[in-house]
């Protein structure tokens, strides 16, 4: 299931997208500048190329020195349009961060919205398993009457008492019809998945040869089917890595949730509508936190980076490892807007994150510098914490 963690971990990547988006539409911006100053080609006036290039380069200047402040500051320039096309080139570079903000922003929502419809997808394929069995034995028939050679045990999926659950529940339909899983276009794969990866497993064929299994042998080899076959083989894995750019990480969170759908039926939910899990324990909770550790950070950007900058001594900022700036300005941003979360435990969150997605050198780094920052910040009043907060570093 998916938990705060995974959440960090997801805005971080949107947040780092993000700053380089910024760094593409500054260059883009700059590149609207140097086309400004470029030769009229419409005009038989004698034109200064030098003296155009050295324009567009003050203008860039200019263009850097404003990037984040809300009116241009020029007091050096008196060019009239050196100064417009900066105004221009500015306007145009915070009209691009919007879109892209807004882009990544509901990307990173709805991207993590359709996680239930992969493992809808995996339990549908285990369905699919379970009808192809069914259609084999019925082709073993030569006549409609005539009995079947092999042993009824053989096609022990095709009776297998928690898939007939699943199929005739009213809220898997519904959630299959919300995401449109369908395996119409899977039934060639589902026919080769079975035959090379299902029937050769080792839990499997014993499931085969084993006379009316219990309920809980009938779970326990789908579950084996998720496990060594749908989650671990290289063609399944295939389809699900062309369904989703994060299926690497989505990974674990798909499994587990495929995985809870069969370890919660009893054999009694015949009656029970609900037999599918929860994304998260309280998602709309999750999903607020989501969205504003997402928001505030980029507002937050400008005044925690100058805090950052002070305390790295030695460092120039824009020098410090992209992927550490994110990191310590989204810890700061928690710490500073989310009183409930403890101050260490965001602390650790984001050291963990550093670990794993930053270098070699950031965890000490983004220690010490979080550290640092959380003491000044709570002597001064910015770090408040209330409720769970309150046991911050007790």
């Amino acid at each position: 299931m998916l938990n705060r963690r995974i959440l960090r971990v997801k805005a971080f990547q949107t947040l780092y997208a993000y700053q380089q988006c910024k760094y593409s539409n500054a260059n883009l911006a700059q590149d609207f500048i140097k086309e400004s100053f470029m030769p009229d080609l419409n005009t038989m006036e004698i034109q200064d190329r030098g003296q155009l290039k050295k324009e567009a380069e003050r203008c860039v200047t200019l263009f850097l020195k404003n990037l984040d402040k809300d009116e241009l500051i020029a007091a050096n320039e008196n060019s009239e349009k050196i100064r417009h096309t900066a105004i221009k080139a500015i306007d145009l570079y915070h009209k691009y961060n919007q879109k892209d903000r807004e882009f990544l922003k509901n990307n990173m929502l709805t991207a993590v919205e359709n996680i239930p419809g992969l493992y809808l997808f995996a339990i549908s394929m285990l369905l699919g398993f379970g009808t192809h069995v069914r259609k084999e034995k019925a082709k073993k028939r030569i006549l409609e009457d005539q009995p079947i050679i092999q042993p009824p045990s053989v096609y022990n999926l095709g009776n297998n008492k928690v898939l007939e659950i699943i199929a005739a529940n009213h809220s898997f339909k519904r959630e299959c019809l919300r995401f449109q899983v369908d395996l119409e276009d899977l039934e060639q794969e589902i026919k080769e998945w079975y035959r090379e990866l299902v029937k050769p497993q080792e839990d499997y064929q014993k499931y085969m040869h084993t006379e009316n299994p219990t309920f809980e042998q009938d779970k326990e080899v789908l579950q084996s089917i998720l496990k060594k076959v749908l989650f671990k083989s290289e063609a399944p894995l295939s389809f699900f890595q062309d369904r989703d750019l994060n299926w690497s990480e989505n990974k674990p969170i798909v499994r587990s949730l495929a995985s809870k759908v069969l370890k919660n039926l009893t054999g009694n939910e015949e009656s029970s509508d609900e037999i599918l899990p929860e994304l998260a324990l309280n998602w709309e909770e999750d999903k607020e936190f989501f969205q504003n550790i997402f928001n505030l950070t980029i507002t937050s950007d400008q005044d925690f980076s100058t805090l950052i900058a002070e305390k790295a001594k030695n460092w120039d900022v824009e020098r410090i490892a992209l992927t550490d700036r994110v990191i310590l300005i989204m810890a700061l941003t928690e710490m500073v807007n989310f009183p409930s979360i403890p101050t260490k435990v965001t602390i650790n969150e984001y050291i963990d994150i550093s670990k794993t997605y930053s270098t070699p050198k950031s965890k000490q780094f983004v220690n010490g510098i979080l550290d640092t920052l959380s003491k000044e910040l709570t002597d001064s009043g910015k770090i408040r914490k209330s409720g769970r907060g309150l046991i911050d570093n007790k």
